[in-house]
């Protein structure tokens, strides 16, 4: 590989990797952790830019990412939330085979709680989740790891012609990175298939930072913490 798509791997993984190495450091007050992942990450980003490496936004684009962004809001949600009996049975499945280990309830304690940490980590968690991890990640799952699984350089592949099948791997590797693993998977295809059809990476990212943003005020107002 020559220089030049060296430095486009660093500038696409290198976010993404910072934000999983401090994630990984051994602290006790988990809301600080979570503010420092968020501020190097977000530094990161800042100094790397990649995207450097893409069109400016579509804005035609942006509804639609919107619309995708909700969507998977309530996919990532509904599982979970009181179903009626007869239903009952579909959902037990997807707590028991969906989700890695075991459900936590909407009641345990948390560390991100306003109470627990104070409203000011309390909002990092909020501002890390939506838009600086949801940004590193759509660097990582679509604009590098998708196109790179297709060819090299990467940055030369244009999404347009990234078939079903890598689709579907890139976006299953995506889903088993999270707890809920299967809405993971659907989230994947998600943003994945928006980039595809739009060949614009902005859309994808306007869909992740929905989702989360939304997840992060749900968490808020319903005190829902097993999302977070």
């Amino acid at each position: 590989m020559t220089g030049g798509e060296w430095g486009a791997i660093g500038r696409h993984v290198a976010p993404f990797l910072v934000w999983v190495l401090i994630m990984s450091l051994p602290m006790a007050n988990q809301a600080l952790r979570y503010a420092i992942q968020t501020g190097a990450t977000a530094a990161v980003l800042a100094w790397l830019r990649p995207w450097r490496y893409y069109t400016p936004v579509a804005w035609r684009d942006q509804p639609m990412a919107l619309l995708f962004g909700f969507g998977v809001f309530v996919i990532w949600v509904l599982p979970e939330l009181p179903w009626p009996d007869s239903w009952r049975g579909i959902q037990e499945l997807y707590l028991r085979f969906g989700i890695r280990g075991a459900p936590v309830s909407m009641t345990a304690a948390t560390p991100y709680a306003p109470e627990q940490c104070g409203w000011g980590l309390a909002a990092v968690r909020l501002a890390g989740s939506a838009f600086v991890i949801a940004m590193a990640e759509e660097f990582f799952w679509r604009g590098f790891l998708l196109r790179w699984l297709k060819g090299r350089p990467f940055f030369s592949i244009a999404p347009e012609t990234i078939g079903p099948g890598l689709l579907l791997t890139g976006s299953v590797l995506f889903g088993v990175e999270h707890t809920r693993w299967l809405a993971g998977v659907i989230a994947g295809l998600a943003y994945g298939y928006l980039y595809l059809r739009t060949r614009d990476l902005s859309a994808a990212i306007t869909a992740h930072v929905t989702t989360n943003f939304l997840l992060g005020l749900y968490v808020l107002v319903y005190g829902d913490y097993r999302f977070w």
